[in-house]
């Protein structure tokens, strides 16, 4: 990391919500906020937390310097499915090892992802 470039992990304990096609796909208050030079913040949520079988692993991957390889899940509900709407670091670079096991979500292909209530 650069000090021009940032990523804070920060534990929270907002109830993170996340909807899609009508269900709950995740619900957790035990998130961890991302806080990145840039870009708004993203939660990320442990996989206890998340319905993990509405989720499909697809073959998109991504690089991001800062934290490491991206792998995606599309999530698939009774006949509508959001692409790669859902991605993880299976095995983050060390300075950000407290993303590993978690997943952040898409909020622009999900129905709705809140934060104590507030939609991202």
């Amino acid at each position: 990391m650069s000090e021009q470039h940032r990523v804070d992990l920060v534990e929270v304990d907002n109830r993170v919500v996340v909807e899609f096609n009508g269900e709950v796909l995740a619900d957790s208050t035990e998130a961890v906020r991302v806080d990145e030079t840039g870009y708004p913040p993203v939660y990320y949520l442990p996989r206890h937390a998340v319905r993990m079988d509405l989720l499909e692993p697809t073959d998109h991957r991504t690089l991001c310097p800062y934290k490491g390889d991206a792998s995606y899940f599309s999530v698939v509900h009774d006949g509508k499915r959001a692409e790669n709407a859902v991605w993880y670091y299976e095995e983050p670079i060390p300075a950000v090892q407290g993303l590993k096991g978690l997943v952040a979500f898409y909020t622009d292909k999900l129905d709705s992802v809140t934060v104590d209530g507030k939609a991202l």
